[in-house]
């Protein structure tokens, strides 16, 4: 795994800030983060209100990371429905670093560079260690995530964020391996309140830490 190469600090200058506090009281250290100081509560509140696509969907409400994970879940389930409950829980749990740091646009990732790829691999490693996941997923494991990551794309690309469907394709590639009444469900999803999805998000997780 990379390291994180931390600037240095300037003579006299006070320390600078690295870690955030939580709802729970829980303060997370970003640098170094401890699984002991992440929790799913946190989590779950965090990504509900974190929105998709910069905000730029259709609704009263905001397409949230949360809602989001677990439609990655959902069609994991549909691709690979003798998948173990550990593989759902890392589906759900595979974009669990944006609770602290929020979801930047893939553009601006690209713009970024590797370091906050880096930064993001760190954390999901800490949040898979305190929920009992491996910290670095099998190869084929998360390729399969990532497929399901993009054919969620494709259809929240297409059905909420505007996009048509030929641009979709460029992007993101032909959504496959969905059972046709799955796909069809997906043309009328709707983004939900952020404490509707913050509460589905904790059931889900619930149901399959309890699999696991």
């Amino acid at each position: 795994m990379k390291k994180i190469v931390i600037p240095p600090r300037e003579a006299g200058a006070p320390p600078k800030r690295a870690w955030q506090r939580m709802l729970s009281g829980r303060r997370l250290d970003l640098l170094n983060p401890a699984p002991a100081d992440i929790a799913i509560e946190d989590i779950a509140h965090g990504l509900a209100r974190v929105a998709r696509w910069n905000g730029q969907t259709v609704g009263a409400h905001a397409f949230s990371v949360a809602q989001h994970s677990l439609l990655v879940d959902e069609i994991a389930g549909a691709r690979d429905p003798d998948w173990p409950a550990h593989w759902r829980l890392a589906a759900l749990l595979h974009d669990a670093p944006e609770y602290v740091v929020g979801d930047l646009i893939s553009p601006f990732k690209t713009a970024i560079g590797l370091d906050y790829k880096a930064f993001e691999r760190h954390l999901l490693a800490a949040i898979h260690s305190r929920f009992g996941l491996p910290p670095e997923l099998p190869q084929e494991v998360q390729a399969e995530i990532k497929a399901c990551d993009r054919i969620a794309a494709f259809y929240e690309a297409t059905r909420l964020a505007g996009f048509a469907a030929e641009e979709a394709l460029a992007f993101f590639g032909e959504p496959s391996g969905l059972p046709p009444e799955r796909a069809a469900a997906l043309a009328s999803m709707r983004p939900m309140a952020a404490d509707d999805a913050q509460g589905a998000f904790l059931a889900r997780f619930n149901i399959l830490a309890k699999q696991s």
